[in-house]
């Protein structure tokens, strides 16, 4: 977090508890649930729990709340890891509210011998009739009357496996008549018998997020414990569990959650989309996970710029997507080598440069001195992209036509003179002279030419396989579009060049790097890639081409 920006609301927060001597230091936690990958806006809660840490040198525990086991896998765990430590973030402890489920079990049984939780042996249709509405009170019911012995044995019972999932729950004795509907005797436990990632077999009852949440928070000596808005009405049972255990006194904090167009944040609509085939996995590079940005390429750096850019605020907002490419790009435009690749080739023969092959200079990066230069061949053969010649060219048209000169980056000047044409006019070649004294970083030529190309050498060039990948969606607010979010897929979100031609620098540079080809967009290597054929990833274009298309709108 940058040290010259005046303070969020919940570092305000943190100060305060700090300076009054309230807290020595504090302990934060990530507490995501590993029922699926994480996405863009779990990058924001990890930037503002383990900045925070950082910043007032406290720690931050990274905890799995891993209490509903017909969803959650361990494949998911290793992700979350896998994200948290590739963002740049370290743990203290990596704990499961599942380390604590005999704490919790036993805090159960805490409030029932204070008649403060019973058992009930109603339908989950019943529950919900008989909890009211947020303008009428709910109902108790006769198993609220139970007594605490009863209450106990049946709850030992429930974990002995005597009961059938949903024959009975364990509900907080609160008030039935509260306007906070959370607080209308919520369950605190129901019966689920299912294989659990961690624990097995050996439970078959397990506690609700809202109970086992606060409890992990407060075992753990949490000090600040921070939520997203939706958590508001959920945060006075979270004290009220606290308060009548009489446990460490964590605290609950609420800030917006992200919400960014084109994309959608829904761990249950991302799931969709990948059962449905809608995408290739959960790292398809078109998703919001962090997973699929960092196959997309995007730098953890320009993640956490993004998330520092947006802030912590108390009200939310629609973010623009524009503004993380932005991020992005100002990150690649530092660190990305440069190379040329030749998307729709286009050859052109040389006419009178020698039968040979001559080995140029070209800087890997302008805005890095310190990455240095590479040799490209060049011969008398060379291919260029088809766009970049027209027959009959516009005024100011400053690539290649019929009797005009163009630039070949760190080459020479060519001039065209002549158009191969097939038997049905198709333009198959180009025929075209150099000025042999404009070479790049030594032109005495004289001659001053606007356009300048990539190209690749014929003899040398690389096949490629570019996966040119767009925005998801096709509508900014995704989450509020009418009917189903899938209506609004972008058909057009992923095009494959599947013979992109490329210097060879490429086939030897480390595929780990990030790489700028030139004028075409940000580009990096995907895990798809075999010893044979290299296959890149479109991480962002050079622009924001999604403007353009918004002005005309």
């Amino acid at each position: 977090m940058s040290e010259d920006k005046s303070l969020n609301f919940i570092e305000e927060i943190v100060e305060a508890d700090l300076n009054s001597g309230k807290y020595q230091s504090i302990l934060t936690r990530f507490p995501p649930e590993p029922n699926g990958y994480l996405h863009i806006g779990h990058a924001k809660s990890i930037c503002l729990n383990f900045g925070l840490a950082k910043k007032y040198g406290g720690k931050t525990n990274l905890r799995f709340d891993d209490t509903n086991p017909s969803t959650e896998e361990t494949e998911y765990v290793e992700s979350i890891k896998d994200d948290v430590k590739w963002l740049g973030f370290d743990w203290a402890e990596e704990l499961y509210a599942s380390n604590y489920f005999e704490q919790i079990y036993s805090f159960a049984v805490k409030l029932m011998e204070k008649g403060l939780a019973y058992v009930d042996d109603s339908s989950s249709e019943t529950i919900a009739q008989e909890k009211g509405t947020p303008t009428q009170p709910g109902i108790e019911n006769i198993y609220r009357s139970r007594t605490v012995a009863e209450n106990i044995q049946l709850f030992a019972d429930m974990r002995a496996g005597k009961y059938q999932d949903g024959e009975k729950v364990v509900r907080a004795k609160i008030d039935m008549a509260s306007s906070n509907m959370h607080l209308r005797d919520p369950i605190i436990y129901r019966i689920k018998h299912a294989h659990h990632h961690r624990t097995g077999d050996a439970w078959c009852i397990y506690p609700m997020y809202d109970f086992a949440h606060g409890q992990s928070d407060s075992i753990e000596n949490i000090t600040h414990s921070i939520c997203t808005l939706e958590f508001i009405p959920h945060r006075p049972l979270y004290d009220w569990c606290i308060e009548n255990l009489q446990i460490f006194p964590s605290k609950q904090y609420e800030f917006a959650r992200l919400n960014m167009t084109y994309t959608v944040m829904s761990k249950r609509k991302l799931l969709q989309l990948v059962n449905e085939n809608h995408v290739n996995g959960w790292d398809d590079p078109r998703m919001s996970t962090i997973s699929a940005m960092r196959r997309r390429g995007y730098p953890p750096e320009s993640i956490r710029e993004f998330c520092d850019k947006i802030g912590v605020a108390k009200r939310e907002n629609l973010i623009d997507f524009s503004l993380l490419e932005f991020c992005v790009r100002e990150r690649l435009n530092k660190t990305a080598l440069r190379r040329m690749v030749v998307f729709d080739p286009l050859k052109i023969v040389i006419t009178n440069y020698p039968n040979t092959t001559e080995l140029l200079e070209s800087e890997n990066n302008p805005e890095d001195i310190s990455t240095g230069t590479r040799t490209i061949p060049f011969s008398n053969t060379i291919f260029v992209e088809q766009e970049d010649f027209m027959e009959i060219a516009p005024k100011k048209y400053f690539r290649l036509s019929p009797g005009q000169m163009v630039r070949l980056k760190s080459a020479y000047i060519i001039k065209c003179d002549e158009v191969i044409k097939d038997i049905e006019g198709h333009v198959t070649e180009l025929h075209c002279s150099y000025i042999p004294e404009s070479k790049s970083g030594s032109d005495t030529s004289g001659i001053n030419v606007k356009g300048t190309l990539q190209w690749v050498n014929a003899a040398t060039a690389t096949k490629i396989e570019i996966r040119l990948y767009d925005r998801l969606f096709k509508v900014e607010d995704v989450a509020n579009a009418e009917g189903d979010f899938k209506d609004y897929i972008n058909q057009d979100s992923l095009q494959i060049i599947a013979n992109g031609y490329a210097e060879p620098a490429l086939k030897t540079d480390n595929p780990y790097m990030a790489f700028q080809f030139i004028r075409k967009g940000y580009f990096v290597v995907d895990r798809d890639s075999t010893k044979d054929q290299l296959v890149f990833n479109r991480t962002v274009s050079l622009k924001d081409g999604w403007a353009k298309e918004a002005k005309k709108a």
